[in-house]
């Protein structure tokens, strides 16, 4: 059965993170074998699937707005911190 609508949380996702879900989940969830496929350490991979599931939540939170879910996407990739990222929001919901 091919899936005709991409879910909801798959939306918020870049290509670099389907494929990583791919790679883990070929890898059986196996952090030590996507190590070392990436050429990476543990810790890294964990850092890096510890940001991935803060961005399926975001996308989760974000009570279906697009301009919440970026700005909260923004925050977990680093792009700008925690603390602006909440000031943003909570000026957005301010206007709404």
């Amino acid at each position: 059965m091919a899936l005709d609508i991409i879910p909801e949380w798959m939306s918020h996702l870049e290509e670099e993170d389907m494929v990583f879900i791919k790679k883990f989940l070929l890898a059986s969830g196996s952090l030590k074998e996507i190590a070392n496929q990436y050429g990476v350490t543990y810790p890294t991979v964990r850092l890096r699937l510890d940001k991935l599931i803060q961005k399926i939540q975001a996308g989760e939170n974000s009570d279906n707005d697009p301009y919440i879910a970026l700005i909260r996407n923004l925050a977990i990739e680093e792009k700008i911190d925690f603390a602006t990222a909440k000031l943003l929001i909570s000026q957005y919901k301010k206007t709404k």
